[in-house]
């Protein structure tokens, strides 16, 4: 079959290997297939990724359950945001049928263990044709639902994980850097828990337009005028929540010289590079910063 394959941090459109279900697992097409910034900032900063990876790995006990890590000079088809048809069955498989709609949670077990579709060189993701995946993992898609926005169900999770990670409650502002899909998902999980006022600041008007058509109260070009100063203008008082959705170098020491003092900053960008701060910022300003990542099954 046909996929954008990266091989060596370089991505090539080429020929691999069919997949097969094997025990308690699903072969489907892929009907659609989100790009995540992770896999944009895999192909120019996956070494470091993988290395870091790797030193967080040592660090914890042995499990059953860590990812196989991925070689890069082996063939990897990343896409982790996808939506799919059943294909063919499995061993075991019972609660899905051939021409079953569904999504996943992009991780596949096998008796070597768990490996992260689309960071796997035994399971390709969504830039392929076709992929594998666990019946247990998987979701029907209702409502006869476009694959185009079933999709969405993989980021629109990251957004309703940073939200609960931030504990923001009624009461509370929300300030949201970054209107990419993780950004724009936070905002529509903030406006469905009542949370205002919700600012939102990107550099592009068609994001920008998206954040107020899920909820958000304000949203600024940050080129001219800066997030922080709308929400002083449309409230200034209530305890603020700051999402940093970007995920590139230097967001962090910004945001938290941007922030007011007792603010919580949510890390909600995946930045794969090396960074700095200033802790004086957050110590002078008793800033609270929490670092989120991915989501859990029932999110």
């Amino acid at each position: 079959m046909r996929a954008a394959v990266m091989r060596d941090w370089s991505l090539r459109v080429d020929d691999i290997a069919e997949p097969v279900a094997g025990a308690g697992q699903v072969l489907t097409k892929v009907l659609a297939c989100g790009i995540c910034g992770s896999d944009l900032h895999m192909l120019v900063h996956g070494e470091e990724s993988r290395r870091l990876s790797a030193e967080m790995s040592a660090d914890q006990p042995p499990s059953a359950l860590s990812p196989i890590m991925f070689e890069p000079h082996i063939d990897t088809v990343m896409g982790h945001e996808f939506c799919c048809e059943v294909l063919d069955l499995g061993p075991g498989v019972s609660n899905l049928k051939q021409g079953d709609i569904i999504v996943s949670f992009p991780v596949t077990f096998d008796e070597q263990g768990v490996h992260g579709v689309g960071f796997s060189n035994k399971y390709p993701g969504g830039y392929s044709q076709r992929l594998v995946v666990n019946e247990m993992m998987s979701i029907k898609v209702p409502n006869g639902l476009l694959p185009e926005l079933a999709a969405l169900t993989e980021p629109l999770a990251v957004g309703v994980h940073a939200v609960e990670k931030s504990r923001i409650a009624q009461g509370d502002a929300a300030l949201i850097i970054g209107l990419g899909p993780v950004g724009l998902a936070c905002i529509a999980e903030l406006k469905m828990r009542g949370i205002g006022p919700i600012i939102g600041a990107d550099f592009s008007p068609r994001r920008r337009a998206l954040a107020e058509h899920l909820g958000a109260d304000v949203v600024v070009d940050p080129r001219e005028v800066p997030g922080i100063e709308a929400w002083r203008k449309i409230d200034g008082q209530k305890p603020l929540v700051v999402f940093e959705a970007v995920g590139v170098p230097g967001m962090i020491e910004q945001t938290m010289r941007m922030a007011p003092k007792d603010a919580r900053i949510l890390i909600v960008g995946a930045c794969m590079q090396e960074d700095r701060i200033h802790p004086m910022l957050g110590i002078g300003k008793e800033l609270s910063l929490q670092f989120v990542l991915g989501y859990s099954p029932a999110e």
